[in-house]
Order: structure tokens, then sequence, then C-alpha cells
């Protein structure tokens, strides 16, 4: 290509300038030349990767759902974080609640994050009804408080924290990722107790459409691939975007939970 490859990604923290100027300085010595834009939220940056703005879209679940489903699935997903594969929604309730299952809460009011939130609020709805519990058994009190963002800042499952902490509510659904951070507060791990856990499902991927080149990815996927948690210059940078320790090839096959919640609730392809 004559010009660089550009990446496409939401600016949900103050982190992410830092992030992506570090891949770019990473992909200067690369074969491939990247550079990146940054959007205000997932609906701009799927819309900027359809109309070719973008070259490559740095997408959560839903906004690679969304992509399929606009597409007619004339997409690919090329890489993912290694913790992307695995992610998971924990339901949990102030401790001694005596919660043990999903079927406990019948009747009782539960907290959900943004709806746009697949792992606090589009896949715990799911997860409800799979175990019976249709939507007037259950009430949700939704916490919308970070929209178009997918729930990446974690704002609205703080939230919804507060609201069962306040006991405006019984129980609470929340990303793996926000409960292992309350985990680790010993004030917060003391009040809260995790009382179900769901199957594993992916999350993010950097998404093209079948349009881009493969001799223009694959090489960038393959340099992509090829850095090291070990490597001492890396190592912050891949921190700071949470990787476990390396990225990796994508499994469709964990996306079928979420393509199933948005057919089943109904949740529209576009913005």
């Amino acid at each position: 290509m004559s010009k660089p490859l550009l990446i496409g990604a939401v600016a949900y923290t103050p982190n992410v300038v830092p992030i992506w100027e570090g891949f770019r300085d990473y992909f200067a010595d690369g074969p491939v030349e990247t550079d990146f834009v940054l959007f205000s939220n997932y609906g701009r940056q799927v819309d900027a990767l359809l109309d070719g703005v973008v070259d490559i879209a740095w997408n959560t679940n839903l906004a690679w759902v969304r992509t399929v489903l606009q597409t007619d699935g004339k997409c690919r997903a090329l890489a993912m974080r290694d913790n992307d594969l695995a992610f998971q929604t924990v339901f949990a309730a102030r401790a001694g609640s005596g919660f043990a299952d999903l079927s406990d809460l019948r009747g009782r009011r539960v907290a959900l994050g943004s709806r746009d939130s697949a792992q606090a609020a589009i896949l715990p709805v799911q997860y409800l009804r799979e175990a019976g519990l249709g939507d007037d058994e259950v009430e949700l009190v939704r916490l919308d408080s970070d929209l178009g963002k997918h729930g990446d800042t974690g704002r609205s499952e703080l939230d919804a924290i507060r609201v069962l902490l306040d006991e405006d509510a019984d129980a609470v659904a929340l990303g793996a990722n926000t409960w292992k951070a309350l985990a680790a507060d010993e004030l917060m791990s003391d009040a809260l107790e995790a009382f179900w856990t769901s199957p594993e499902y992916c999350h993010c991927n950097f998404t093209a459409l079948e349009t881009l080149d493969p001799d223009v990815y694959e090489p960038w996927v393959e340099h992509l691939l090829a850095m090291s948690w070990d490597d001492p210059e890396l190592r912050p940078l891949m921190e700071l975007e949470g990787l476990e320790r390396k990225w990796v090839r994508p499994d469709l096959d964990g996306y079928a939970s979420l393509f199933k919640a948005v057919e089943d609730q109904r949740i529209p392809a576009r913005w």
C-alpha cells in the first residue's frame, strides 16, 4: 500500500492515545506502516469501516456481530488478545445473600450495565432467559451511563454495583475483568460474593472487510502476533491494552452465544 494501514479504535479512556501511538511506532519497523483514528463510539467506528474510512477496526464483540450482520458476513476477524478467547460474565450479590443459582433471582431485582454491553447486559439477559426467567419474572435495573462504548469504560458496571450496595438491587451482572478487579479490593471482596459464572465467550477482535487484500493484512497480523511479552519495551504497551501475554488468531465459535442473544432480543444491527 502507498499509504499507511489505518486502524480505528474507540477512545474510551485517556490510555487509548499512548496505546495506539505505541502500536504505530511498533509497526513503523514492520512490513506494513500503520496509523490510527480514534472514534467517540463504536457506531461511528463500524460506519467508518463499512465506508472505507479505516482499513481495520478494533471492535468489541457486539461491534463484530453488528459488522457481520451489516455486511452479510463479508468481513473477517484478524486477531484478538489471548484473554478475549475466554471472557465470562459473573453474577454477584451482597455477601450472605444465599443465592446459589440464577433461578434464585425469580422475583428479584438485577442491576445491569449499559444496554449495549455484551458482558454486563445483553448476555446476562440471555442467561436469565435460559434459566427460565422471563422479562416479567425479574426486574432489570439498567444503568446506561456509557452508551456507545459497549461497556468498555466499566462505568456502568460500577454504577450497577453502587445500586446493589445501596440495596436498590438484589444482584448484579458484571464482566469477569470487573469482578476480578473488585475481588482484589479487600473491602469489596468482603461486601460482595459471586454465585454464578457464565460459560466462556469471545470478546474483542480486529475486524476487516473482505475487500482488504490478504497480501496487506496477513503481514500485518503476523507482525502483531510477533509482539513479545518478554520485550521490556513492548510489555508495558501490551499491559495497557489488557493482554495476558500475547495476541492470537480468533475463534469465531466464541461469538455464537452473542449472535443468538442479539437475534433473540431483537437488538438492531445498526445504531
